[in-house]
């Protein structure tokens, strides 16, 4: 049944379901796959696996009390990434150091300012990366910290785009987690949402160290698409730029969540919504579909909205995460 978004959101700007329903949201596909892109990604891939990261841990951050009440200890933490930079985050480990899993934990464009301990799943290491250039652990010289301008940093030639960067911070916030871990659990999982969404579909099809995902209101697909979508997200910046500077269409195509999501070959379990004022549905979408590996499709509502229901669905969403990455 449709969701009352009249009720929910009778004051928008605009529709945010685009005119789609959910039929034909389940229909939208991915665009073609550019010349080289393949090897493009695993050639990035592989530089970043050459990158020590180096990781370097905090004295635990919660008290020996909320250490107890909580069964975890958090951390904050230092790692190298690609192109020499010097990111941070949060580890989160369990209180008695029983790790039966790992977690890379990605963000949205916001940033972060802490680690989100609900989302971690029983006896996990979890480690939470913040991007070059976003807050609070990733702010660096030279890349805008504002989404709207990190979105467009080095868009002009693909070699130079930030995305590519964020994408190798999540491998090298991979090699950080296993590298302070005694031994290596069996399962490497990631989770993600919007930003952290789009460049996860982006990074994992490339690293067969992760065994699964989960992937919120994913970014970043379907780009010819999502040029002509206006949005209040990051996406309405590369919109506007793009309509001056035509030739970025070229570049978008290499960073295409839906086109990568065509690679994925692990079991995940993908987030969607139907109505959604800065990540059109469409894009996230065709990020889904495209997904080839066996696959949970759970449709949210709305994203980046309030609207009842949504911490009951999102709590659902996250107990399906957790219980394909118990395996």
């Amino acid at each position: 049944m449709r969701p009352p978004f009249d009720d929910w959101f009778g004051d928008a700007a605009f529709d945010a379901t685009y005119g789609y329903d959910e039929a034909a949201l389940l229909r939208v596909g991915a665009p073609d796959e550019p010349p080289g892109f393949a090897e493009f990604w695993q050639g990035l891939y592989r530089r970043a696996l050459t990158v020590d990261p180096a990781p370097v841990l905090s004295a635990p951050v919660l008290s020996p009390a909320q250490q107890s009440g909580c069964g975890m200890r958090v951390h904050e933490v230092e790692f190298s990434s690609l192109g020499g930079v010097r990111l941070g985050g949060w580890v989160v480990l369990p209180a008695d150091d029983e790790v039966s899993q790992a977690v890379v934990v990605g963000h949205g464009y916001g940033g972060r300012a802490e680690p989100d301990l609900t989302v971690v799943p029983e006896r996990a290491a979890a480690i939470f990366p913040v991007s070059r250039g976003l807050e609070t652990h990733g702010v660096l010289p030279g890349i805008p910290s504002s989404s709207a301008e990190h979105v467009l940093h080095g868009i002009d030639s693909v070699d130079t785009y930030v995305h590519g960067g964020c994408a190798a911070d999540l491998w090298c916030a991979a090699s950080a987690l296993l590298q302070l871990l005694p031994i290596r659990p069996e399962g490497l999982n990631y989770l993600g949402g919007s930003f952290g969404g789009g460049i996860g579909a982006l990074a994992l099809p490339w690293d067969p160290r992760f065994t699964a995902a989960a992937l919120h209101v994913p970014s970043f697909g379907n780009h010819p698409l999502r040029l002509t979508l206006p949005c209040t997200g990051s996406g309405e910046a590369v919109r506007r730029y793009a309509q001056m500077n035509p030739h970025v269409a070229g570049v978008l195509r290499y960073f295409d969540a839906a086109v990568a999501a065509r690679h994925l070959r692990i079991p995940a379990v993908l987030g969607p919504a139907l109505w959604d004022p800065a990540v059109p549905p469409p894009g996230q979408f065709a990020v889904c579909n495209a997904v080839a590996a066996e696959k949970e499709l759970f449709v949210f509502s709305a994203g980046h909205a309030d609207y009842p229901g949504d911490a009951e669905e999102l709590d659902r969403f996250h107990q399906l995460a957790h219980k394909l990455f118990q395996g």
